[in-house]
């Protein structure tokens, strides 16, 4: 498995590396966002090559579930992307979202750069000092170590093509619901 590439139609984009719980939660939101160019599952930050799910589901390899996403940053910044992604999963546990536990759910950004390295820990200071959560934020900050494997094509825009799933129906409705009730006035129009 290989990482994704930014698009060839796509000039002006950068790219941004979440882990916040399912994957199938997190590529849901942000596919969902205006200016957001493509959003791809996979598995970062561990230490097992070219694992899949099923590895990975036993904790034992180290990575988390996460999401790549390219972006147009002249129409979405990092900054807006970081906004969204504390505000739709919990920063302040440290390996579980709901039902789910284990390492591989962890709350986690993989930075590109030193860029988005200083955004992202000024952020969470932030919010840490502004009493956002009732917790301490846990979630890792870390530099993207250059390895992304994709995650198996069932995995993939899982919300759209599964919305009668149980997981779907009530875990990720919900959450989307609310996520669109929020960022209203960041979401893509429907396609007709």
């Amino acid at each position: 498995m290989e990482s994704i590439q930014p698009s060839e139609n796509t000039k002006n984009s950068d790219s941004a590396l979440f882990a916040a719980g399912c994957f199938w939660c997190v590529e849901a939101v942000f596919n969902e966002l205006k200016g957001v160019v493509r959003v791809q599952s996979g598995y970062t930050g561990g230490h097992t090559a070219n694992p899949d799910y099923k590895e990975v589901c036993t904790g034992l390899t180290g990575h988390a579930e996460a999401v790549w996403i390219e972006f147009n940053p002249t129409v979405i910044s990092f900054r807006e992307l970081l906004e969204v992604f504390w505000q739709t999963h919990d920063p302040t546990t440290l390996t579980r979202q709901g039902a789910d536990a284990g390492t591989q759910y962890r709350s986690a950004i993989f930075c590109f750069n030193l860029e988005q390295e200083q955004e992202a820990a000024f952020f969470k200071q932030q919010l840490n000092e502004s009493g956002a959560f009732t917790k301490p934020i846990v979630t890792e900050i870390n530099r993207f170590d250059g390895k992304f494997y994709p995650a198996e094509a069932y995995h993939q825009d899982y919300f759209n093509q599964n919305p009668d799933q149980a997981y779907c129906t009530y875990v990720i409705k919900p959450k989307m619901e609310k996520f669109r009730k929020a960022f209203e006035n960041r979401i893509k129009k429907p396609k007709r």
